[in-house]
């Protein structure tokens, strides 16, 4: 006799478990090796948490076109696997080490540490699954995957290299977001910004054969002004006119830096006058690009200076005292760098004024970890020009669909 209310609890668990004895969801099977393919790689869930009411819509979706497409007669592979969500999980596995009071991730080491998170990833990976299955997915749980996978990770090393070895891509240096606690770069998309209320110091740099002469830029990160390659001024800005192409030395280094033009400098902000550090600032970076600029990066990836054995810093570099005492900042927090370098700016007169000064300062979402001057730079791969065009005019031929494929913040 049918009972008066559906039960699900009662009937889905037992019917799932027929359906995966009988190999239902198998890619491959013998009767279906001449069928047409279908496939689905399934958007791999984070292993962080559990799944939620947008996992279950998209799930439902691709779950009515396998079934659909298995109806029909195809040999259908629905792919399931779950994602690492590296700095979301080793924050997860880092909140439980604080709660359970156990050491942190540097006094355990690297291998142990790693240890926690294979075994944070088993436990709530394990839970997305069982979710999957009480959803009733029809994926082919055989084929089930990591994204931290040996076998996928020699995938992506096999696919890079022969990309590299077909000329499609190229490794080059870019700016990136990077976060100085967790220690890895962060997408724009894991970056917010935040406002924050600091100063604006105005330092004077003594033009080179010029006596008693200074140019004075503005800057909001003085511990950036070790990594200054260049100062630029609008090419129509009448002040400055006649000083381009001449040089300004570098306070606390010794280092002979040119006065560009570039329209990057707006007259009306400021003294109209900017300071150019490539290596800290996205802006920079792109003027440098357009004059040939080097790259002086004068941090660590933890947020301290870098100058000792720093070959681009000491490049040009004038040696004496006050070089060798900017050289025992090196090792220092940025921060705690930014008042020394303010104070012997000021000691040695260079230091023009002190505003108060709200700006928008770069944070993590995950970490609210902000660092107004901790860009840096990484060695990221890129596609070639030649492999943009195939891609472009393979999508399509009409150039909308081209802006389609690719878009314009690529």
């Amino acid at each position: 006799m049918i009972d008066k209310n559906y039960q699900p609890s009662e009937v889905e668990g037992r019917i799932y478990a027929a359906w995966e004895a009988a190999g239902a969801f198998r890619a491959g099977r013998p009767e279906r090796l001449a069928a047409d393919p279908y496939c689905i790689v399934i958007p791999p869930p984070n292993v962080t948490g559990s799944l939620h009411m947008g996992h279950a819509l998209n799930n439902t979706l691709q779950d009515i076109l396998c079934r659909f497409e298995r109806m029909r007669g195809k040999d259908v592979l629905w792919q399931p696997g779950t994602d690492h969500a590296g700095i979301a999980t080793q924050m997860v596995v880092e909140r439980q080490l604080m709660e359970r009071q156990e050491p942190n991730r540097r006094a355990l080491g690297r291998e142990k540490f790693l240890e926690k998170v294979w075994a944070w990833k088993a436990e709530s990976g394990g839970a997305i699954i069982k979710q999957l299955k009480r959803l009733g997915a029809s994926c082919d749980w055989t084929r089930e995957r990591f994204t931290m996978d040996e076998g996928l990770s020699r995938a992506v090393l096999r696919v890079f290299v022969e990309l590299y070895g077909a000329g499609l891509i190229y490794k080059d240096k870019r700016l990136v977001n990077w976060d100085p606690k967790l220690l890895t770069a962060i997408s724009d998309l894991e970056v917010q910004q935040v406002e924050v209320k600091g100063h604006l110091w105005h330092f004077k740099y003594p033009i080179e054969g010029m006596e008693n002469a200074y140019i004075t830029v503005a800057t909001t990160r003085p511990e950036t002004m070790l990594g200054d390659t260049a100062v630029a001024v609008h090419p129509d800005d009448e002040r400055y006119r006649h000083l381009i192409n001449r040089s300004v030395i570098l306070p606390l280094v010794g280092r002979h830096i040119p006065i560009i033009a570039d329209e990057y400098s707006d007259p009306t902000k400021g003294t109209g006058a900017v300071k150019i550090t490539p290596a800290h600032d996205f802006n920079d970076f792109e003027v440098g690009r357009r004059h040939l600029l080097p790259q002086v990066n004068v941090l660590d990836i933890e947020g301290r200076l870098n100058l000792e054995n720093n070959e681009a810093f000491l490049a040009g570099a004038k040696v004496g005292e006050e070089l060798n005492e900017t050289l025992t900042l090196h090792g220092i927090d940025r921060f705690v760098a930014r008042k020394q370098i303010v104070d012997r700016m000021e000691a040695a007169g260079l230091l023009a004024k002190i505003e108060p000064h709200s700006a928008q300062a770069s944070g993590a979402v995950s970490t609210h970890v902000t660092w107004p001057s901790a860009q840096y730079q990484i060695g990221i791969w890129w596609p070639h020009q030649i492999w943009r065009e195939m891609f472009q005019s393979g999508a399509s031929t009409s150039e909308s669909s081209a802006k389609r494929c690719c878009d314009s913040g690529w």
